[in-house]
């Protein structure tokens, strides 16, 4: 009989989080909200490591994010050495540093993909989404990506206030001559959970700016591919989170700590792995943190009685324990599930707020003035929140 461990695949893909440190301050942020106390950093030889062992397991796929990875002063090092390991590598970026000296000093290193975020179409909303003066910088890195021949690759997260935008954000791409387009509604983990009441779009919202989606794709007949990440909120269908749990993706967060996704280091009671005094392959193949949800033999009688098991894989951990408060929980977002109600209700919330705001008072737009944010119930991400939060009982700034 194998064991579960001769069974495990090795990892494909691994997302090195190079630094917590960011100069945006986006309130869907997918770092941690106490992302302030996990302040220690891996070191070029330490990364170098990683690297290597990753790629002798069969890992092919290497991204560098953050926090902004461009903070880091040896990126450029470390895209050369995961490029003389032979991996196919992206740099995940708000273009923040990303100078055309700099640009080409990483194609020179090897650097194969990058992917550039912005927060709207607009400058107004970009910025204040972000909490900083950052729209036009972003236009001239797009500019930038392309003049030295990288894919064009942006990515937006989708949400309550720039839905109504979608065709505009298309357009902005398609001007700047994009490949791809990410439009990735936005997922309610670290910031984006904080912020959920003040971010969550309606159902008609979400509809209406899928069909300028599809509209817009049929106009550009394959021009640009512009790539729609289901809201599965909305669309009651359990995403299959990073292809199943430890089965293709893992990630290093800054200080060392193995993940099998962004977030599962909030999750209780589940040791995980740091590589500073593991392996990748001890990590990956034999670490609690890994094993905990991986296959099927963790799931409950209705996730293992689902014909959609192979493909769903379970759904989303980190999203069932943030909304039932159990981790194995079957995925809220799922019909099937108990607590489906729970996420009804979230969106019901979104539906009264917007009947409200267009009742016998005219619905007043987002103004870009002093507390606009606490206004509208956004909580940046910034240090000081972060320590905040992390403390018992302590309040946001």
């Amino acid at each position: 009989m194998r064991t579960a461990a001769a069974a495990t695949r090795p990892p494909l893909w691994l997302l090195a989080e190079l630094t917590y440190r960011c100069p945006l301050h986006c309130v869907f942020c997918s770092n941690p909200i106490d992302y302030a106390q996990h302040r220690q950093e891996l070191d070029t030889a330490d990364w170098k490591r990683i690297f290597s062992e990753a790629r002798a397991l069969g890992a092919v796929q290497l991204g560098f994010s953050g926090g902004e990875p461009l903070l880091r002063d040896d990126l450029e090092e470390l895209v050369a050495h995961a490029r003389g390991l032979g991996f196919y590598t992206n740099l995940i970026t708000s273009g923040v540093g990303l100078t055309e000296a700099r640009a080409k000093a990483l194609k020179a290193a090897g650097l194969d993909h990058i992917q550039l975020s912005f927060q709207d179409s607009t400058r107004e909303l970009n910025d204040f989404l972000s909490s900083s003066r950052t729209f036009e910088l972003k236009a001239r890195v797009a500019g930038i990506i392309k003049s030295l021949g990288y894919p064009m690759v942006l990515n937006c997260v989708m949400h309550r206030y720039n839905l109504p935008h979608v065709g505009r954000i298309i357009q902005m791409a398609e001007a700047f001559g994009a490949d791809y387009l990410e439009l990735a509604n936005t997922q309610y983990y670290g910031w984006a959970w904080l912020n959920r009441t003040a971010l969550m779009p309606t159902v008609h919202e979400l509809r209406e700016a899928e069909g300028v989606v599809i509209a817009q794709r049929a106009r550009l007949d394959g021009r640009m591919k512009v790539i729609w990440v289901s809201p599965d909120y909305a669309d009651a269908k359990p995403k299959p989170c990073m292809a199943g749990w430890g089965a293709v993706f893992m990630v290093v967060a800054p200080d060392g700590t193995a993940l099998p996704c962004h977030s599962a280091r909030m999750l209780p009671g589940i040791a995980f792995p740091n590589l500073r005094e593991q392996s990748v392959r001890e990590a990956w193949f034999h670490s609690d943190g890994f094993q905990r949800y991986r296959g099927q033999a963790w799931m409950s009688s209705t996730c293992g009685s689902c014909d959609e098991r192979g493909h769903d894989f379970g759904g989303c951990r980190c999203q069932a324990f943030l909304v039932t408060g159990d981790a194995a929980a079957t995925d809220p977002v799922c019909p099937k599930s108990p607590q489906r109600g729970r996420i009804d209700a979230m969106l019901a919330g979104a539906d009264a707020e917007r009947a409200c705001a267009s009742g016998a008072v005219a619905p007043q737009p987002l103004r870009f003035v002093p507390g606009a944010a606490q206004q509208a119930g956004l909580v940046y991400r910034c240090d000081e929140n972060s320590h905040a939060l992390g403390k018992t009982g302590a309040a946001p700034c």
